[in-house]
């Protein structure tokens, strides 16, 4: 069974939360099933910016998929105008945006 992307999008602030990473919805989606995105801003100017994968949404062990589409250098300027662009397209889109100086906040992008 899949999560909403409410839900999901819910219980991974909260366990940014916890490892000590803030994080908030730029902009509410679909609750049951909007795609997510999530901007992982570096705090030194640059971004990482992961998008559902394309294919197959969730791997075998039920965890979702995610493609790297901007990495550094990339500005999270960068990150929102590629977002506000998809928006014209689908408007249910979530987007997320959380700070974490060391690393991609649990995230990592398939091959």
């Amino acid at each position: 069974m899949r999560l909403k992307s409410a839900i999901w999008v819910s219980a991974f602030l909260r366990r940014c939360m916890v490892e000590g990473i803030f994080g908030a919805v730029v902009r509410k989606g679909s609750e049951e099933a909007g795609a997510v995105h999530v901007i992982v801003n570096h705090l030194d100017g640059t971004c990482h910016l992961f998008a559902p994968a394309p294919g197959e949404a969730h791997d075998e062990m039920g965890e979702r998929r995610w493609i790297a589409e901007i990495s550094p250098p990339q500005t999270p300027a960068d990150a929102m105008a590629l977002l506000d662009r998809r928006l014209r397209f689908d408007p249910d889109l979530w987007i997320v945006e959380v700070e974490d100086r060391k690393g991609m906040a649990g995230l990592s992008a398939t091959a």
